[in-house]
């Protein structure tokens, strides 16, 4: 089953008096479960693509669908029900509250959806993520890698069906993007659709699909996926 339809996607915006192209009729489905790298020059349209998977922005034509519905014309209300629902983020800055622990961090998306506080739903999460033993301890007493972590816990709290994530190791040592990486791979082993933007392309290449995109458009892929990662 395809949990995203993207059909001839194009995304055309003003700056200055200079109309520019970011996408240019692209095209890709992805199954449930997938786990996929797009990968290409910056200005090659990769981080608009994400946005218009993430329900934040609208294409200006093409058709999109996520999990069989059409989200090309929705309103933002509708949007933000899947956006809430459906997708979770994660970005090459962390954006944890520095006030917050590890674990309350993990838990804000549930405030914002107004949904009931779920302690153990959280530390389940930090376990996933091996950072049970740092639940209580603020962001600036975390690694980069630990933050990071902690920002891929918030994005499961909802429980979405697919995790986007823009160059998620971009500010992480080898070390720690590796790391990174197996808990993806175990993300997608427990059934999470995966999306990840790169320029990490010896990373990129242990997901299971690459997409290379240039000029707004898909091209011939100049990766292959490796073995994917245990």
């Amino acid at each position: 089953m395809n949990i995203i339809e993207a059909s001839d996607l194009t995304k055309v915006y003003r700056r200055g008096s200079e109309l520019v192209h970011a996408l240019n009729g692209v095209s890709l489905f992805v199954k449930a479960g997938d786990f996929i790298s797009i990968v290409g020059p910056s200005g090659s349209g990769k981080t608009a693509f994400l946005n218009l998977i993430g329900c934040l922005d609208h294409p200006t034509s093409g058709t999109l669908k996520l999990n069989g519905i059409d989200v090309t014309a929705l309103d933002e209300r509708r949007r933000v029900l899947i956006r809430r629902e459906s997708i979770g983020f994660i970005f090459q800055q962390f954006f944890l509250i520095p006030t917050l622990s590890a674990r309350e961090n993990i838990l804000l998306p549930l405030t914002f959806s107004k949904k009931p506080v779920d302690q153990s739903r959280a530390d389940e999460i930090l376990e996933l993520v091996g950072l049970s033993h740092r639940k209580d301890h603020l962001p600036h007493e975390l690694s980069g890698g630990e933050m990071q972590r902690v920002a891929i816990g918030r994005s499961l709290i909802n429980d979405p069906k697919i995790i986007l994530a823009d160059e998620p190791t971009g500010n992480l040592d080898s070390e720690n993007a590796d790391q990174v990486y197996r808990i993806f791979r175990d993300l997608v082993n427990r059934g999470y659709t995966l999306i990840i933007v790169t320029h990490n392309t010896e990373l990129a290449c242990k997901a299971s699909r690459v997409v290379h995109l240039r000029d707004g458009m898909i091209v011939e892929p100049k990766l292959e996926p490796t073995t994917p990662m245990l």
